[in-house]
């Protein structure tokens, strides 16, 4: 096969080396995998998914606004415990 004729499949799309096109995530499943990995119950299969979807910004930028939350959360939590005595 000639140079011509791999550019004029790489143009029709019928090169062999093809991924499927990654759909990015909604941010629901977002979410889901985030909490579902911050408790450490995600299953292999979400995991696979995450990791092999289109960038890991979004779950970087989930997963520090969730632990800033959490962390919040536990520090509230404890000042409404401490103030009660």
């Amino acid at each position: 096969m000639g140079t011509e004729d791999f550019k004029q499949q790489e143009k029709n799309g019928d090169s062999d080396n093809q991924q499927p096109e990654r759909k990015s995530p909604g941010v629901l499943k977002i979410m889901q995998s985030i909490i579902a990995g911050a408790f450490g119950v995600q299953s292999d299969k979400r995991r696979q998914e995450d990791f092999s979807s289109h960038s890991p910004l979004p779950y970087i930028i989930a997963g520090l606004l969730f632990t800033i939350g959490f962390v919040v959360t536990l520090v509230l939590i404890v000042e409404v415990v401490l103030s009660g005595q």
